[in-house]
């Protein structure tokens, strides 16, 4: 018989996008990290990491290995865990330890590093794991005592074992309004005890601690009457401290195991101070907060990444999808999006971090900050749900088809707008950090010391002009009108913003393509009119991530 060659594969055959390095191919990310830390950071092993194993794995647990929640032990005992894919165990392990995603802000890096690796890896499921964790990191870091305190080193991937962490704030009767929470916390012998039930639990049977919110008694009511306590996974005494009462079956985001955490007699550790756990746990989602504004727009971007490779070589009607003009102008609009809302994310991580040792009662920095990440979350989350759709239907059937990963990102960009409040929670509270705290005066005066560094004058006076009438036209309005407009309003400033900071970033790198896509995005998204039409040289300099794909 003649020699037989076994050739193991991957998804090549059903990924175009599979086995690319998706940080060397992003140009854009790559300039605005330049832009923003000065010099571009080496995150290529991380880009093949999640263009090869982290993508193929993630389809994996996506279609056939979720994580299966185990209560009770071979021994007996009863543990409440979840059962990871062992790829998935794998992956979070790299993540972790050998590429360090979770140290940046806790080791002398910083948090734009962190959050790129989110846009890099894409996978919603995956990235909340990581996310909820560093989460954790941050609150205890800053605001928790001993013996929770050290936590963070084997939270932030600093010191071994692996912990994970998890905020678990949402109870059933409230959802996003934290100021219906009913759980509580009493004291007794210098130890917190709490009761209740969380119902979306992310992380749950994964977390050695957690975040939780909770009444102490003689607490007022409503959202000021909140304390924060990390909740670890086991007592003193060994035995577990909370039980999961089961995992929620969900559309996406499937890596990631959620639960619902019942809480009966919890040992617990008071964060900070007690009656001051509204502003901590505010604190701890604009980290999530952020951390879904760049992990949407990975999503869109990997779903982008299959549809443009993919009309580069199908031909329909006697030419490439490519050469077809609705085709160009789908994809312009696609790319201008994404990276619109890449310097809006960064834009607001970089406000973050400078305001990010803040404590209560805040300053003007943290305010604005919280501005801009209200902002980001929601622009970014309409933009993967943009992008997604849009990339579905330019591979037409195949689009729609599950064995195809074009139809998993549109899925996992639909928790998006709702992840760390809904977009209007977000479109609220953007309104109430401009009526109480008057971040946007921070933001009118900054878009100005910005629209001065521009490689088109007329585009980001024209951007800056939007910024100042729309809230000029805000103020005047009935506050019940403003309330009912406050996601235009939202949305409004976003697109304004994003069109100023792409010639900030046209400027210092003097690259004509960012002040393309700052036209592109002023004239589509703020002034309502056509895309731009482009010439064959700066369509492809644009749609091909500056010559990164081959158009």
């Amino acid at each position: 018989m003649g020699r037989c060659d076994l050739t193991l594969k991957g998804i090549e055959d059903l990924s175009l996008a599979y086995g690319l390095n998706h940080y060397v191919i992003d140009k854009p990310l790559r300039d605005v990290l330049k832009v923003y830390l000065g010099s571009e950071p080496d995150l290529r092993t991380l880009g093949e990491l999640a263009g090869r194993e982290l993508y193929e794995i993630a389809y994996r647990v996506d279609r056939l290995s979720g994580p299966v929640l185990i209560t009770w032990s071979v021994r007996g005992d009863r543990v409440d865990s979840v059962w990871l894919d062992p790829a998935e165990r794998l992956i979070l392990e790299k993540l972790i330890w050998d590429i360090g995603v979770n140290r940046y802000p806790f080791n002398g890096g910083s948090w734009h590093e962190h959050y790129a690796s989110l846009n890099i890896i894409g996978d919603p499921g995956v990235s909340c794991i990581l996310t909820i964790t560093i989460q954790t990191a941050y609150t205890l870091e800053k605001y928790a005592f001993e013996p929770v305190r050290s936590y963070y080193r084997s939270l932030s991937g600093l010191l071994k074992p692996t912990m994970f962490g998890a905020t678990w704030f949402t109870e059933i009767q409230g959802g996003s309004d934290l100021g219906a929470n009913a759980t509580v916390a009493r004291e007794s012998n210098g130890l917190w005890r709490l009761n209740g039930y969380k119902y979306f639990a992310s992380g749950a049977g994964l977390a050695d601690v957690a975040l939780v919110t909770a009444r102490t008694p003689g607490s007022p009511p409503g959202a000021k009457g909140l304390s924060l306590f990390a909740v670890p996974r086991v007592r003193r005494d060994g035995s577990l401290n909370f039980y999961v009462r089961r995992l929620k079956a969900k559309s996406g985001t499937i890596a990631v195991p959620t639960g619902e955490v019942e809480l009966v007699d919890s040992e617990g550790y008071l964060v900070g101070e007690a009656g001051k756990g509204i502003y901590y746990a505010l604190e701890s989602l604009m980290v999530s907060r952020l951390a879904n504004s760049h992990g949407a727009l990975g999503i869109a971007r990997k779903a982008y990444l299959e549809a443009a490779l993919y009309t580069a070589h199908r031909r329909a009607f006697g030419r490439r999808l490519v050469e077809h003009r609705l085709v160009r102008r789908d994809l312009l609009e696609a790319e201008s999006l994404i990276e619109a809302g890449l310097v809006l994310a960064h834009e607001a991580t970089e406000i973050f971090q400078r305001s990010s040792r803040d404590t209560p009662p805040y300053t003007p920095a943290y305010h604005y900050a919280r501005l801009l990440t209200h902002i980001a979350k929601n622009v970014t989350a309409e933009i993967a749900l943009r992008v997604t759709a849009t990339s579905m239907e330019l591979l037409g059937g195949l689009g729609f088809l599950t064995e195809y990963p074009v139809e998993r990102w549109h899925r996992e960009a639909l928790i998006t707008p709702i992840w760390e409040g809904t977009s209007n929670i977000q479109a609220l509270d953007m309104l109430e950090v401009m009526a109480k705290k008057g971040a946007h005066k921070t933001l009118v005066e900054e878009m100005r010391g910005r629209a001065k560094e521009t490689m088109n004058v007329d585009t980001s006076r024209k951007a800056l002009t939007a910024i100042e009438t729309t809230i000029e036209q805000m103020l005047v309005k009935q506050p019940e009108v403003v309330e009912y407009e406050a996601k235009d309003l939202l949305r409004k400033l976003g697109y304004a913003i994003s069109a100023i900071l792409l010639e900030n970033v046209a400027t210092r790198l003097w690259e004509k393509r960012y002040h393309m896509i700052a036209e592109i995005i002023l004239e589509r998204e703020f002034l309502g009119r056509p895309i731009p039409l482009l010439n064959d040289g700066d369509f492809v300099d644009v749609v091909s991530l500056g010559g990164q794909i081959n158009i």
